[in-house]
C-alpha cells in the first residue's frame, strides 16, 4: 500500500513539473535595444572618464612630489623631510579619499547609475513579470546572466516580447 502512495505521489508531481513552461530573455540584448540605456551608458561613461583623468591629474602631481623629495632628500634637514612626507601622505589621502568618493561602493559613480539604469532594469523586470505571469511560466531564464546556458531553442526567447511590452519595436 505504502509502495502505491508513493509511486502515485511521485507520478502527480512529476507530471506537475513536466506541466511547467520555461522560457529564457537575454538582458543584454534588451538593453541594446533600449535607446534611453544606450544614452545613459554613455553618459556614465563621461563621467567615469572625467573622474579618472582628475585622478590621473593628481596621481601624476603624487609621483612628482615623491620623485622631487627624494632627489632633494639630501639636501634636506630633518624637520624640511618630515614637513615635506606629511604633505605627501596627506596628499595621498586625499587622493584615496577622492577615489572612494568617485568609485567606492556608495560613490559618485554608483549613485549616478542607480539613477540612469535602476528604472531601466525595474521596467525590465516589470515587463518580464507580467509576461510570465500573462504565459503562466513557472520560470524564466537571463541567458545574459552568469548561469550558463548551452544550448536555448530560440522559440522560447521572450526577448523580443519584453522589447515590445516596454514599447520599443524591434
Amino acid at each position: 500500500m505504502k509502495k502505491i502512495v508513493f509511486i502515485v505521489a511521485f507520478l502527480l508531481v512529476a507530471g506537475a513539473t513536466w506541466a511547467q513552461k520555461y522560457a529564457f530573455v537575454d538582458t543584454d540584448y534588451i538593453l541594446e535595444n533600449i535607446p534611453s540605456y544606450t544614452a545613459a551608458q554613455q553618459q556614465l561613461d563621461q563621467i567615469s572618464n572625467q573622474y579618472q583623468k582628475e585622478l590621473e591629474t593628481m596621481h601624476a602631481e603624487l609621483e612628482k612630489m615623491y620623485s622631487d623629495y627624494q632627489t632633494e632628500s639630501v639636501l634636506l634637514s630633518d624637520d624640511m623631510k618630515r614637513k615635506r612626507e606629511d604633505v605627501i601622505i596627506s596628499k595621498e589621502k586625499e587622493y584615496k579619499s577622492l577615489q572612494r568618493q568617485y568609485f567606492g561602493p556608495e560613490g559618485e559613480l554608483y549613485k549616478k547609475r542607480e539613477g540612469l539604469v535602476k528604472p531601466i532594469q525595474d521596467d525590465i523586470f516589470n515587463a518580464v513579470q507580467e509576461i510570465a505571469n500573462e504565459g503562466s511560466y513557472a520560470v524564466i531564464f537571463d541567458k545574459a546572466g552568469s548561469m550558463s546556458m548551452l544550448y536555448t531553442n530560440p522559440k522560447f526567447d521572450l526577448s523580443d516580447q519584453v522589447l515590445q511590452k516596454l514599447g520599443y519595436k524591434n
